[in-house]
């Protein structure tokens, strides 16, 4: 006998919300694509979903610092992923910090629906604060998965992605032309060196 909720009996579908997050260079959008692949692969139905004003490699396209692939949907609001997400199995979110506040609750209704959310994101700004919705996504995810980059400066595990151009924008679209990816200490030292700039 089967409880209200399982509707669909043996069928029922659980759904779940995974986060994977880390600095730039870390992986994360190729850990999502991986995970989407798979799916692909088991012949479950999937959408990836990224924020618009995310082009750097392809308008239409989830695309990793390696250059691998997979088609997605842009879209300006987090709500518009729920009005397109139907009949899936998979629903995949690129660059999750970019999104409104409104996808912690668009992730938790896909869940409630018996949908695998897997969203990727960098969990921290510039400046090594929490990163929009991330802390909140990461909060009420079923599984939550760090990504870490390498220091270019020690080799060490990266903390932080550095800024290195001159910019306050909390989001400023770039690679490897403005941000590096740090470990703690050597954020630290890039810090001390540009605040010694500024006075100097």
């Amino acid at each position: 006998m089967f409880s209200e909720l399982d509707t669909k009996g043996p069928k029922y579908r659980k759904g779940s919300i995974e986060v994977v997050c880390g600095s730039m260079f870390s992986g994360k959008t190729e850990e999502l694509i991986r995970r989407m692949k798979r799916a692909q692969f088991a012949k479950l139905k999937v959408e990836i979903f990224k924020p618009a004003i995310d082009v750097r490699y392809s308008e239409a396209e989830v695309v990793s610092h390696d250059r691998n692939a997979i088609q997605s949907t842009p879209v300006d609001s987090s709500q518009n992923i729920l009005l397109m997400a139907n009949d899936v199995d998979v629903v995949g979110i690129d660059e999750a910090q970019f999104f409104d506040m409104g996808i912690v609750e668009v992730a938790n209704e896909l869940a409630r629906r018996g949908i695998r959310v897997i969203c990727a994101g960098l969990d921290m700004d510039f400046k090594g604060v929490p990163f929009g919705p991330m802390p909140a996504l990461m909060a009420i995810a079923d599984d939550v998965y760090k990504t870490h980059a390498i220091c270019v400066h020690c080799g060490d595990l990266a903390y932080v992605s550095h800024r290195t151009v001159s910019s306050d924008k909390r989001v400023l679209l770039g690679e490897t032309e403005s941000y590096e990816p740090l470990c703690r200490a050597c954020y630290e030292k890039a810090l001390a060196a540009e605040a010694t700039e500024v006075k100097g």
